[in-house]
This record gives structure tokens, sequence and C-alpha cells, in this order.
């Protein structure tokens, strides 16, 4: 990497952190280009040169509390492992991801500005909905290995996520109720495991 490369990934860095400090302070509505550039320390220009605008900037700070909450090789479907195991990984990946106190803060944040201005925030929210892409092709892929109950693989998502969220993302984020435990985490997880199984898997939830 060059001298000017790093240069580079610092000025971006720095940007990230000034627009997550922003959000966190200010919401999306109130936050410009112009405080983040200011806090970061680079010119306006620099930012718009990083981010064509404040939307892009903003699903790409929650992608990465994403990326580094969830472990991506547990999205990866196993066919020789049984499928509990398998989900409990992936599950509580999600979880973590959940828990992270500033992803809670920012989604508060993007839930404000997708209500305040939805016709402005449609490409941030589809973005991260690519984000839950992962646990659909995982059921896919069991489903098509004859393991899991043929059906919507996107609406299975959404029900087994939404075992999670609603004891571990909506009262955080609506009500401002503080992360769960530890085992009311691995408690949720486990239920919401097994109530999925109990419905979806072929043959019985223990294959």
């Amino acid at each position: 990497m060059t001298t000017a490369q790093r240069l580079t990934d610092r000025k971006r860095e720095a940007i990230l952190e000034a627009a997550i400090a922003e959000f966190r302070a200010n919401g999306f509505e109130t936050t410009s280009m112009d405080k983040i550039a200011a806090r970061a320390q680079v010119s306006k220009r620099t930012v718009y040169n990083h981010f064509p605008g404040k939307e892009e900037l903003f699903a790409e700070i929650l992608m990465q509390l994403w990326e580094s909450s969830a472990e991506q090789r547990a999205l990866i479907y196993r066919h020789d492992k049984p499928l509990r195991p398998q989900l409990l990984e992936l599950m509580q990946s999600k979880m973590r991801m959940l828990s992270d106190s500033n992803f809670l803060d920012l989604a508060r944040v993007a839930i404000a500005a997708t209500i305040h201005s939805p016709e402005r925030t449609q490409d941030m929210v589809a973005r991260l909905g690519e984000r839950e892409e992962g646990i659909n092709t995982w059921i896919s892929a069991a489903q098509a290995d004859g393991r899991l109950k043929p059906g919507d693989p996107a609406f299975a998502a959404h029900q087994l996520q939404g075992l999670l969220k609603t004891f571990a993302f909506w009262p955080q984020v609506t009500l401002g109720q503080p992360p769960l435990a530890a085992a009311l985490q691995q408690q949720v997880v486990d239920s919401a495991v097994d109530m999925f199984l109990a419905n979806y898997a072929a043959g019985g939830p223990a294959r």
C-alpha cells in the first residue's frame, strides 16, 4: 500500500468516525456533510469524494457495524452438520449485532429518518435489507437439501429474525430498554431456533 493510499484510508476512517458521532448526537436530518467534514477535519469535497451523499454514508456505517458484529462464515450452509447448531451459530451472530450499542443508537436514527422522509431513505433501507440476504440464502440451501420444508425462504427468514427482534431490538430501539443480559440472549436464541425448527424442519427438528 502506498503512502497516498494510506492517507486516503485514514481520511475515510476519520469521516466514518465523525459521521457516527454526528448522527448519534444530532440525528439524521440535522446532521450535514459540512458538520461531518468539520468534525473529521477534512474538506467537504473530500467527504463527497468518498461518499456521494448523506444517505450512502449512513448506510455504509450501519453495514460496517453489521459486518463487525456478524461472523459471515456462520451464514454458509453445511449439509454435513445438523441444522440446530448451524442455526444457533447464525442467530448468536445476529444477537451480537442486535446487542451492539452503536448499532442500536444508529438504528434509532435510521428509523426516525425513514418516518420523517421515507422517499429520501428508500435506497438506504434497501441496501441494509441486502445484509439480511445471508439468512435467506442459508434457509434456501437447507430447503434445496431437503432438510427444511419447501416454501418462501424470505418469509421464513423474516419469521426467524422476528423472534429475536421482539426481545432484542424493538424494545431497545422504541422504548429505550437496555440490551438483554447474556443469559437471556441465549434463552431467546435457543427458543427461537427450536420454534423455527419445530415448524420448518423436514421430518422433525432433530435433523
